[in-house]
């Protein structure tokens, strides 16, 4: 099938013809302010769907608003009416389109022209009125506030919150894109009179500009996003495809000293860390046990022995581990254990702790095995 997408260099475009792609869709015509008009009316002869994503909504005059919205979504149809193609007709629409503001008009009488071209068609027409879009490829100070949110406090930059308290209705763009492809084959999910997306947020701005400063600040203290709330797992992804191209690493605190290094890598309150532990040959680390800390250990890099005993025990286990074969190891409560380098290069190991080290309740009781 050839897909038409007006609007394809747009922030809903761009992630549109992405997925269109990543599904196998070779004939995507994809049209923007650039394209020519002889280009466009070739795409309304040969496509057997529309995606009408074009729009004006930050014009210089507000009679752009009308021309750009209604009038092309018009022509457009025009076009299709033209060569007869009876394709369906997907257009995305605003939640503004439910208010008096010239935008909204805009869109409320572009809404009609698709209804009544459905109407007397008979082909099947679907309206998105859509929330404000966040997601990878938005452009700050243009697409949405969190876009300009997340650009600046990437960047250490203000940020202005005029109205902490207004609320802000939100819809994640890759959600868009499924339903948008949904309705493609002939499934959408129907609202009302109009289509939408099921899956939306509500956030107060006061609380937006926190949450993502709070992201600015996880390298910091080595934390991790509540990924289980999938606004928040959403969110941070926005914030992360923002990061200056020049700042994608930061550093982390190692530990070292002659036995080799000791660096934390992730904290979380629910999952605990993660830590790299390097040791030299020949070197043996722990000699502890715990009461309700557990851990895991893998090593990825270089020979070890691992031992245990339980505590007021005299056995000793002893687990061989390499990483030229990697498993992990379970390291329970209430057994004393060590790791020992035993080749001749650094040892690496990737440890978990079910808990953040906490120096005033650290559950660590040297013990040799």
């Amino acid at each position: 099938m050839k897909v038409l997408v007006t609007g394809a260099g747009g922030f809903l475009g761009r992630n549109l013809v992405a997925e269109l792609q990543n599904r196998g869709f070779e004939d995507i015509l994809e049209y923007d302010v650039d394209t020519g008009e002889s280009l466009l009316e070739e795409y309304a002869r040969e496509c057997g769907f529309v995606f009408h994503l074009a729009g004006v909504n930050r014009p210089s005059d507000e009679k752009e608003f009308m021309k750009g919205n209604c009038g092309f979504t018009r022509h457009l149809l025009g076009l299709l009416e033209k060569h007869s193609n009876t394709v369906p007709f997907l257009f995305s629409s605003s939640i503004q389109a439910e208010l008096g503001n010239p935008y909204g008009l805009s869109k409320r009488a572009a809404e009609e022209v698709v209804l009544d071209y459905g109407r007397k068609s008979g082909v099947p027409v679907y309206i998105y009125r859509l929330a404000n879009l966040f997601g990878k490829w938005s452009r700050p100070n243009y697409n949405t506030v969190v876009a300009t949110y997340c650009h600046n406090i990437a960047r250490g930059l203000d940020i202005q919150i005029n109205n902490p308290d207004a609320e802000l209705h939100l819809c994640y763009v890759d959600d868009v894109v499924e339903e948008f492809l949904r309705a493609l084959d002939a499934a959408p999910t129907r609202k009302g009179g109009y289509c939408a997306v099921s899956v939306s947020y509500r956030i107060k701005l006061g609380e937006l500009a926190e949450k993502i400063r709070g992201f600015s600040e996880c390298r910091g203290n080595l934390s991790v996003p509540d990924m289980s709330d999938s606004f928040t797992r959403k969110l941070y992804a926005t914030y992360l495809s923002f990061l200056p191209e020049d700042g994608f690493s930061y550093p982390l605190k190692m530990n070292a000293d002659n036995r080799g290094s000791f660096t934390e890598f992730l904290r979380t309150p629910e999952r605990g860390q993660v830590s790299i532990n390097v040791a030299k040959p020949g070197i043996t680390k722990g000699n502890h046990w715990h009461h309700t800390k557990n851990e895991k250990f893998l090593v990825v890099k270089g020979e070890a022995v691992i031992r245990f005993r339980k505590v007021g025990s005299r056995e000793v286990f002893e687990y061989r581990v390499s990483g030229k074969k990697l498993e992990a190891m379970d390291i329970p409560v209430g057994y004393t254990h060590s790791i020992t380098n035993t080749g001749d290069t650094d040892l690496v190991t990737v440890m978990w702790a079910s808990e953040p080290f906490d120096p005033d309740k650290p559950d660590t009781y040297f013990m040799e095995v």
